[in-house]
């Protein structure tokens, strides 16, 4: 699994793996519990591997502040999304010390930790964003 197979969907909770392609959507399977379910073309979805947080200068891809975190919690469950937002807006300030504090809200920060939350859970390959973030990179590059 990598993130770009990885979605949330409005106004479900959690995230889902995309299992295959139908007609009119596609099939997912929900990360917090297992269930399958299908997905309308309709229904409005973000893939996470498309996410960006805003900084300063640029966006950084939700991948590297996954990895960030990753790395600050050892692979480990990190801090609940229901901390204090001011624990909260700390830990984002050190996984990702440039962001722009205008820009990213506490509701921002609270799904980012909830879904990485999500993903150690559901044992994720966090190596794999490593390999979808060259990829990006290598496209960059070309275009």
């Amino acid at each position: 699994m990598s993130l770009t197979k990885v979605i949330a969907i409005a106004g479900k909770p959690g995230l889902y793996e995309i299992l295959g392609q139908t007609k009119g959507g596609f099939i997912t399977t929900s990360l917090l519990d297992g269930k399958k379910s299908p997905v309308k073309n309709t229904q409005n979805v973000s893939v996470l591997s498309d996410i960006g947080i805003y900084t300063y200068e640029t966006e950084i891809p939700l991948g590297q502040v996954f990895l960030s975190i990753h790395d600050k919690f050892e692979g480990k469950e990190g801090l609940s999304h229901k901390a204090p937002n001011n624990e909260l807006t700390a830990l984002f300030s050190e996984v990702l010390p440039e962001y722009d504090e205008e820009r990213v809200y506490v509701s921002n920060i609270k799904k980012v930790v909830q879904w990485y939350n999500i993903l150690v859970n559901a044992e994720f390959d966090f190596e794999s964003i490593k390999e979808d973030l060259k990829k990006m990179e290598e496209a960059q590059n070309q275009a």
